[in-house]
């Protein structure tokens, strides 16, 4: 009998310990799988780390891949024979009391007349890419005037200073007398005066002027002006004949859109310091991606005789709500070198150099006195302005120099690029035709060249571009972070409630079966006896 209980007991005992080693084995199953859970949803949260930190990181190596000029792409085709209409608005001043002014000492008095404007047609010639990452060509720009835009005709007539013969006498200040008295009798045989009669067409693309018809024929060969006309724009309607290369920013991002070289040549030659020579700047049109709000861009044009630098100013929305940053050059880059000392290498030739207000652009133009300023001489002081009946006072929003670029891919939106200019006229008492022509900064014309908006083919990608990687990068890292904790949570919970049932399970009262029936005899109906 004894026997007999013993053997139940250990048959019993031995059930419950193989339900328990089921048990310990689904439960352990149990808690691998959801362990397994966690690292997943752990990985998944710092995947989503990642994408945090490196998000704008592949954007913006998508980006430089997009924009980098290269044979065949989007941009190139964009970027040779841009889709835009840009124009520019040319507004001259018309001498109305010239001969009060020569003869009488009368303070000048203008007529502002304008704006006439043509609208523009870019495209880039004799396109060809070098394996150095740079790529070269000729600009070509054409002027179609639109009269419905202006005031007038291009066969208005105007009065203006006689540039190539205030040049000419104003060079000659320094020049031994009797070469002053030669070319005064010059004039007085050519009927050569201060102030010329001409259409709006002729001022600005050409007219036949008698000194460089005299020069043409005297001047030593090797000493000739490369034109026999006098235009403001003489020799820019059509493909210009400077060769430009130019960084396409497959070698390094920073130098998207830069100038390598003008006509071969890596600088300018006129200045005495390097920095002032470079001429690593935007042509105007692109610029590096990815700029800031303390990043200052450059541009470069030959009749600037410099490349012009432009900061930050604020925040815009472009065509079709494209976010863009404002670029206009600072309030001191043309102050004299008394207010801005870096300019000290723009006055090569030692003092006076140019007041403030005006840059000296001579050594770009065959050493006429010609100074740059912005319109109604704005930011120069207010007696040059005065000096002069008929010029209202300047105003900042209708007279400044601004681009609006997109930061992100580095691309002009807007542009007003407003630039006057101006004759340095010089007192000589020697060439009776100028003797009573005082010194004097005589304004010549102003113009504004630019555009007012980009395609909505262009706008439209860029505005994908700029909207919708910042909305994908939270909704993406959003998700990662939101699905990784939701499942990490779930997967603890199920963990520790495993890993409760595991510890439950005991060999202990209540769990073996002989146990219950401690103290009581248990029926062997089904054992033989003994």
């Amino acid at each position: 009998m004894c026997f007999n209980k013993t053997l139940l007991s250990c048959s019993t005992i031995g059930d419950s310990f193989i339900h328990f080693l089921r048990i310990s084995r689904k439960i352990t199953c149990h808690l691998l799988r959801w362990g397994f859970v966690v690292a997943v949803s752990v990985a998944i949260i710092l995947f989503g780390i990642i994408v945090v930190i490196f998000f704008m990181s592949w954007v913006n190596l998508v980006v430089n891949h997009e924009v980098t000029l290269r044979q065949g792409s989007q941009t190139t085709d964009w970027w040779v024979k841009p889709p835009v209409v840009p124009t520019i608005k040319v507004y001259i001043y018309n001498v109305t009391n010239a001969d009060e002014f020569l003869n009488n000492g009368s303070k000048p008095i203008v007529d502002e007349l304008g704006p006439y404007v043509y609208v523009e047609k870019w495209e880039k010639k004799n396109v060809t890419f070098n394996n150095n990452d740079t790529v070269t060509f000729h600009q070509e720009k054409i002027y179609y005037f639109d009269e419905t835009q202006s005031v007038g005709s291009e066969d208005d007539v105007v009065v203006v200073p006689n540039i190539p013969m205030l040049s000419a006498t104003s060079q000659s200040k320094h020049a031994a007398r009797f070469l002053r008295l030669a070319m005064a009798s010059i004039m007085d045989i050519l009927k050569i005066k201060p102030f010329v009669e001409v259409s709006v067409g002729q001022l600005l693309w050409g007219y036949e002027d008698p000194l460089l018809k005299l020069a043409k024929d005297v001047v030593p060969k090797e000493q000739k002006l490369p034109y026999e006309e006098f235009g403001l724009m003489y020799n820019k309607n059509g493909t210009s004949k400077d060769v430009v290369t130019m960084f396409t920013g497959a070698g390094d991002i920073t130098q998207y859109g830069l100038i390598d070289t003008f006509n071969g040549k890596p600088k300018l030659p006129h200045y005495s310091e390097d920095r002032c020579n470079d001429i690593m700047a935007s042509d105007g049109s692109i610029f590096p991606p990815h700029l800031t709000k303390n990043s200052t861009i450059h541009i470069f044009d030959k009749d600037l005789c410099r490349k012009l630098p432009l900061v930050f100013e604020k925040e815009v929305t472009a065509s079709n709500d494209v976010p863009a940053y404002r670029f206009t050059p600072p309030k001191n880059v043309f102050a004299s070198v008394e207010e801005n000392p870096d300019n000290m290498c723009f006055c090569p030739q030692g003092p006076p150099c140019a007041p403030s207000g005006f840059f000296n652009v001579s050594l770009c133009q065959y050493d006429s006195p010609i100074l740059l300023s912005f319109p109604h001489f704005y930011l120069a002081n207010e007696s040059y302005r005065t000096a002069v009946e008929g010029i209202t006072p300047p105003d900042e929003e209708k007279h400044k120099f601004f681009i609006d670029v997109q930061p992100l891919m580095g691309t002009a939106m807007r542009a007003k690029a407003r630039i006057q200019i101006n004759l340095a006229v010089s007192q000589v008492v020697d060439i009776k035709q100028v003797a009573t022509f005082p010194d004097i900064v005589f304004p010549i014309m102003w113009f504004e060249e630019g555009l007012d908006s980009l395609p909505e083919e262009m706008t439209g990608l860029m505005k994908l571009a700029t909207t919708v990687p910042p909305i994908a990068h939270a909704a993406l890292s959003g998700s990662l972070f939101a699905a990784g904790i939701l499942l990490l949570i779930v997967a603890i919970w199920r963990l520790v409630r495993g890993a409760n049932r595991l510890n439950s399970l005991q060999l202990a009262p209540g769990h073996v079966g002989i146990s219950a029936n401690k103290g009581k005899d248990v029926q062997m109906s089904n054992v033989p006896k003994y």
